[in-house]
């Protein structure tokens, strides 16, 4: 399978790179960057640490898709637009793991789908899907006798809060319990605290990779589902496993819960 990444000379970018090198069923063709990168020109390989790919990161998204079946796509929200339009125009399949989407991506990812095969998650962890569905279930089987609160941790260099994967977190939350309207932090007179309210909160410090935890408190006891996330390269294995699942399918907007379930 030929690869094409989006946002190669990132940290995420580049251990795409490292790990699909070490396979034998995938080869990375293209390298696409930001205008402004300081590693365009690079070789990917020497950038990520194997040694020479003979494919140089450049601002082309033409030239870097040409030839691809699936493109890799972690970059920043400015950019997805025309990545998406660009992988549309060259019928070439797209796995994402962009967050902080606006409304304008959403609609264009539901037009792409009409085009190509288009998977996006805010997490590419296989795990952390199943965090959400056991999350779902454990608020659904509780009921509203039980507060829920989200918190998220990571690194002290995270520009964004909450993370897209929290986020994904309260969607979960909600398809559980309807009624549950997100409270990020809080602070000063707020007041009893409201049966409806899903709380969420973020810590950043240190080389946190990743922790999310779902907390259920009712009257007399405390459940905590979490997950934590050890290496960037768990987010690189479960996007490179998204990529072996969709190349070949069919145009439709799929999820990390399709490739779990192996429909």
């Amino acid at each position: 399978m030929k690869l094409a990444i989006f946002g190669a000379g990132g940290r995420m970018g580049q251990t795409i790179a490292r790990l699909s090198s070490e396979t034998t069923d995938m080869r990375v063709i293209g390298a696409i960057d930001s205008n402004d990168s300081p590693v365009l020109g690079r070789d990917l390989g020497e950038l990520s640490g194997v040694g020479t790919m003979g494919v140089a990161i450049s601002a082309d998204l033409s030239s870097g898709l040409l030839g691809a079946d699936v493109l890799v796509d972690f970059s920043i929200a400015s950019a997805f637009d025309g990545m998406l339009r660009a992988a549309m125009h060259q019928k070439v399949a797209v796995v994402s793991g962009t967050t902080r989407l606006s409304t304008e991506s959403e609609a264009l990812m539901d037009k792409a789908a009409g085009k190509i095969p288009l998977l996006w998650a805010p997490n590419m962890s296989v795990a952390v899907h199943v965090l959400a569905r056991l999350a779902r279930e454990a608020i659904k089987a509780l009921g509203d006798g039980y507060d829920v609160e989200v918190v998220e941790a990571h690194h002290n260099r995270k520009a964004d809060a909450p993370s897209g994967t929290a986020t994904f977190l309260v969607q979960a939350a909600q398809q559980a319990r309807g009624e549950l309207t997100p409270t990020h932090g809080r602070e000063g007179e707020v007041g009893a605290r409201k049966p409806e309210e899903i709380g969420v909160h973020a810590m950043r410090g240190g080389g946190i990779v990743g922790d999310h935890c779902v907390h259920l408190m009712g009257a007399f006891d405390r459940l905590e589902i979490g997950h934590r996330a050890m290496s960037r390269e768990l987010f690189a294995q479960g996007a490179l496993r998204a990529a072996r699942w969709i190349a070949g399918r069919a145009p439709g907007r799929y999820s990390m819960a399709d490739v779990l379930e192996g429909t």
